[in-house]
């Protein structure tokens, strides 16, 4: 049984890699933000914010009393982030449906969940 399922107070926190088209260099710069949502019917969940390290890698950090709809129909979160530059979007991810949290979390002790959403190309 995993800790997610165990603590829904625990942290969560998800990591995607951004890397710029054309060069395959890490994105960075304090003009780049990043905004973690989870997907529902009638209004989108904002999980958090994030701004890119040295490495092109965005961190946000939520719980799981973050997403959710007050019908319980919304079981498994429907992760989706923009990357904004200088806030304006300049580029959105597809929705991942259905993020099955507990086969792709890893647990690290004193952090929480970690969940990686993957690397991305974007246009910077």
């Amino acid at each position: 049984m995993s800790n997610f399922s165990l603590n829904q107070e625990l942290n969560i926190i998800a990591t995607a890699k951004l890397m710029a088209k054309g060069n395959g260099l890490p994105l960075t710069g304090a003009e780049y933000k990043v905004r973690l949502y989870d997907k529902d019917i009638f209004k989108d969940d904002f999980l958090g914010e994030s701004q890119l390290d040295n490495s092109g890698v965005a961190q946000v950090t939520f719980n799981a009393s973050s997403f959710g709809d007050f019908a319980k129909t919304d079981v498994a979160p429907d992760f989706y982030f923009v990357v904004l530059k200088e806030d304006n979007i300049i580029f959105k991810s597809k929705v991942m449906q259905d993020v099955n949290l507990e086969s792709i979390e890893e647990f690290k002790s004193g952090q929480g969940n970690i969940i990686d959403l993957g690397t991305f190309l974007v246009q910077g």
